[in-house]
């Protein structure tokens, strides 16, 4: 319930805005009561505003055609959001000038938090606001592009998640024909989509500069508030993950390889099943999705699937693939109703359920953290986050049950979750790798970045896939990444919470009453201890070196084995 802001504020105009951020401006805050009431107001501010943009956010995200929703967005990010930031600059620096602050900051809740504003003051500048403007009118470009993007095939329109499961097909001759398909409408937008990275780059490369940073990877490691990890670490987990993880992946290959009686996969092979098997179809809808995975949860423990049905009962998912659609899938939290938002482009395939899954865990997340004092508090950093979504699809491989009432298609479905989580973490490190390679050459040529990537795909891939003829695929398959037009420098940690999702398996299989109390608790925390502190909370030591990964990637290997 509003305290500080009006129940039918509606954030129609700037004015209406300005009004709140005045009050915050000039109120006294002499005494600890007042200093701490005007932390609570801003929260509430902050909370209100959050979620006025995100609804605008997510209903442009499922209509992408609709060019009034789209506009709605557009208002947000072109008249709110710039002159807000000077606001938000001005407020930290009252906020961090008070001689209460070091009091407050003995509760490490609130040393964790004022961590964050200082950072964000030290790289605070007037003249990034306009950039950071045109950088998000920009990237929702990404969005507006790959919506589009769709197929013909049988005489039925398909999205491009619809047209991938027939890359599951047993008939070689249907997947390379849906393969031609999709990756020839994909290229279609491939000089668009270098036109438009490009001039994210710039503009990136500005805002970094104005900053006083050496690039915008200094920039973006700053922004992040990557205080307990380093470039060098993230260096060292590159090299981790291709000396121990990318021989998994080959050996995989290999023996789907020996199965389809072939010397090299083509790349219509990859997702293929190598024993003849049609595609796992676990739900038929989005409807059937929703109601299955409540019965997982509810069954892993009654409190997750409370929240899904909280969820479903308020209208704040939207599952089904459809035309016009962003790509994708994400929940996004909403501080002041305290209900996340799920989105996701399920079109029946075994994909779709780990996908919402994992948006499940980012939901009770939500929810386990929604109490917390202040907005800054439940602002996750990703590693926190994803540790919550990984986790939750390798705890809930044992009650899939619910989708599968044949037990060898269970089995086939773990197998596919197992060995999915051995195939991404090369994809992870290598995206990462890019990106530090993308943003300490800021002014490459789009002919480099091109050679980069092959580069890249040679160091990361098993070398089993023959792209003989589909050239242009492998040098533009970096472009079906979201995260590098829209949130750079997030990818990284997708890797880390993995690593630290094996080990709440592995302390679930132990004791499962204590790993999910002490993942419930980890939760609970929001951001109000360091990651580190986080991950012990979990049960978990927060390390994704190459020592750690050793003991993780021999239990991947034995997980495999067992079930094949």
């Amino acid at each position: 319930m509003r305290k500080f802001v009006s129940p039918d504020f509606t954030c129609e105009s700037w004015k209406s805005v300005e009004s709140y951020l005045l009050d915050l401006q000039n109120r006294d805050i002499s005494t600890k009561e007042s200093f701490k009431q005007w932390l609570f107001d801003k929260s509430e501010l902050e909370a209100v505003l959050e979620e006025n943009m995100a609804w605008r956010y997510i209903k442009m995200t499922i209509n992408t055609l609709d060019e009034k929703l789209t506009e709605s967005y557009q208002f947000f990010v072109t008249e709110i959001q710039p002159n807000l930031a000077p606001f938000e600059d001005s407020l930290n620096q009252k906020m961090m000038a008070s001689s209460f602050v070091k009091e407050l900051a003995t509760d490490k809740a609130y040393s964790i938090y004022f961590r964050g504003v200082q950072s964000a003051l030290e790289l605070f500048r007037e003249e990034n606001i306009s950039l950071e403007t045109e950088l998000s009118t920009l990237s929702q470009q990404f969005g507006a592009i790959s919506g589009k993007q769709m197929i013909s095939y049988e005489g039925k329109e398909l999205t491009m998640p619809q047209a991938a499961n027939f890359l599951k097909d047993p008939n070689e001759t249907v997947r390379k024909e849906v393969y031609e398909l999709i990756t020839s409408r994909r290229l279609e937008d491939r000089e668009a989509l270098d036109d438009l990275f490009n001039q994210l780059i710039q503009l990136r490369n500005k805002v970094a500069k104005n900053a006083d940073c050496v690039d915008y990877r200094d920039y973006k490691f700053k922004a992040l508030g990557r205080f307990d990890y380093t470039v060098e670490d993230c260096l060292a987990f590159h090299d981790a993950i291709e000396t121990l993880i990318v021989p998994i992946v080959k050996q995989i290959s290999l023996k789907k390889l020996d199965k389809l009686g072939k010397s090299k996969l083509k790349p219509w092979d990859t997702e293929v099943d190598p024993d003849g098997l049609a595609p796992l179809k676990p739900f038929e809808n989005g409807e059937e999705l929703l109601d299955k995975s409540i019965a997982v949860f509810q069954k892993l423990d009654s409190y997750f699937g409370d929240c899904l049905k909280t969820m479903k009962t308020g209208g704040f998912l939207d599952l089904d693939s459809k035309a016009g659609k962003a790509p994708g899938g994400y929940n996004y939290p909403l501080y002041e109703s305290g209900i996340p938002f799920i989105f996701m482009n399920a079109a029946g395939a075994q994909r779709d359920l780990t996908t919402m899954v994992h948006e499940g865990g980012h939901a009770v997340h939500s929810f386990l953290s929604r109490d917390l004092e202040l907005t800054g508090f439940k602002s996750l950093p990703s590693e926190v986050a994803e540790l919550a979504s990984m986790s939750m699809e390798l705890l809930t491989m044992e009650l899939w049950g619910e989708f599968y009432t044949n037990e060898n298609d269970l089995k086939r479905a773990k197998l596919e979750q197992i060995e999915s989580v051995v195939k991404v973490l090369p994809w992870i490190a290598q995206i990462d790798a890019f990106q530090h390679w993308i943003y300490t050459h800021p002014t490459h040529t789009t002919e480099e970045r091109t050679q980069e990537w092959l580069k890249l795909s040679k160091r990361f891939g098993t070398g089993l896939v023959d792209y003989n003829g589909y050239e242009a695929v492998l040098e533009s398959s970096w472009q079906k990444q979201l995260h590098l037009f829209e949130v750079p420098f997030y990818y990284i940690e997708y890797g880390i919470a993995q690593l630290g999702a094996l080990g709440v398996w592995n302390n679930y299989k132990k004791n499962p009453a204590k790993a999910l109390t002490d993942y419930k608790n980890a939760l609970s925390l929001g951001y109000s201890k360091s990651i580190p502190e986080i991950y012990e909370t979990a049960g978990l030591k927060f390390d994704f070196s190459q020592v750690a990964l050793e003991d993780l990637s021999k239990g991947l290997v034995n997980s495999i084995n067992e079930l094949n």
